[in-house]
């Protein structure tokens, strides 16, 4: 599977009442270390059936930015029924990404 691009429309169904841990990666695509940890959370959601992996664009999406108070980007979040349970910014390693989960 790979990653669920995220938005207002499709927040709540596939975010908050989600059956599975969800990673988010807050991005842009004029962002550096972005384009760095997009190949990796690709991976994370390829290989890890029992997460949701979604991606919400900064720049597309600044309700959802605010409401995380995302300041800088890539920001990781990882939630739970519902609840943010980590987060993390700047770019990270696959092993850093996968001990959030």
């Amino acid at each position: 599977m790979s990653a669920i691009t995220i938005h207002k429309g499709n927040f709540q169904e596939e975010v908050i009442h989600s059956d599975k841990p969800v990673l988010l990666d807050f991005w842009a695509s004029w962002c550096g270390p972005c384009r760095m940890v997009a190949p990796i959370v690709e991976e994370i959601a390829g290989e890890c059936s029992d997460i949701k992996v979604g991606k919400i664009n900064v720049d597309e999406q600044p309700e959802l930015a605010r409401q995380f108070n995302v300041m800088s980007i890539p920001t990781l979040v990882v939630m739970k029924d519902g609840k943010i349970v980590r987060q993390s910014v700047g770019a990270g390693s696959k092993s850093q990404i996968l001990a959030m989960l």
